[in-house]
């Protein structure tokens, strides 16, 4: 893959639109390009920066005084003066509902669109699940060795994770891959149980953001620590066999 192609998938990649071998292609790329890593690393910075509240702006206290005090100072006028004065007044109460319309659009889609820094690391971790199940493989190496798995994260990463050997308690280790989390590339254990997927992501230093319990479309994230990671576990089991799961891990 060349720079004008990486540069082209990269806002497609951010968005959860690629298939896994393209997402997987671009990452190698990345991986070798620091043009196309400051790019990459450079949106994901201006996407979060739009979702941050702080741009929220309530009309200026001076604005509400001053239309505040024309409209006490209307209310003796005689009304003929009155009427001279309603195209100022219908401008002024304008402006009121437009920054208060503007403010209350702004809470909506907020809410519609899930822009707060919890749910758009749940967001990014759901994708990236669903993006690994529906590729031809949702590992990178495969091996129900953990002596295997550990080890091959050694380079790829700044930090092995912690691999469990749960093969006699009914989850085994199907192997592990690099994904992304936001523009953070993360390790990600892949286990199995019966026809359930599980991936552990182990989660970036400096965290990312807070993550909490979140369900959608029948699937589970579930935060979690590991050997003093903070890691999230996300699959479509039910809560008693995750609970038992995430017991096992933590031992």
């Amino acid at each position: 893959m060349d720079c004008s192609c990486a540069r082209a998938l990269i806002e497609l990649y951010l968005d959860d639109e690629l298939d896994r071998e393209q997402a997987a292609a671009l990452e190698a790329h990345v991986d070798g390009c620091a043009d196309c890593r400051g790019a990459l690393n450079g949106l994901g910075e201006v996407r979060r920066a739009l979702r941050d509240e702080s741009l929220r702006r309530p009309a200026p206290q001076a604005l509400r005084d001053r239309i505040g005090a024309d409209v006490q100072a209307q209310r003796p006028v005689r009304n003929s003066r009155a009427r001279r004065s309603a195209p100022w007044m219908r401008y002024a109460a304008a402006c009121l509902l437009a920054f208060g319309a503007g403010g209350i659009s702004l809470q909506a889609w907020n809410r519609l669109h899930g822009t707060t820094e919890r749910t758009q690391l749940a967001r990014d971790l759901f994708a990236s699940h669903w993006r690994a199940l529906a590729a031809n493989s949702p590992v990178d190496v495969v091996s129900s060795d953990r002596h295997t798995v550990k080890p091959w994260f050694a380079g790829r990463i700044a930090q092995s994770p912690p691999v469990r050997d749960l093969v006699e308690q009914g989850f085994p280790l199907v192997g592990g891959r690099l994904d992304y989390v936001g523009d953070s590339r993360v390790a990600v254990l892949v286990y199995r149980h019966g026809h359930h997927l599980i991936d552990v992501y182990m989660l970036p230093s400096p965290a990312t953001g807070p993550v909490a319990t979140t369900a959608q479309q029948g699937y589970t994230l579930e935060p979690i620590t590991l050997d003093g990671q903070r890691a999230a576990i996300v699959t479509d089991m039910d809560l008693q066999e995750l609970a038992r799961f995430e017991r096992l891990l933590r031992q």
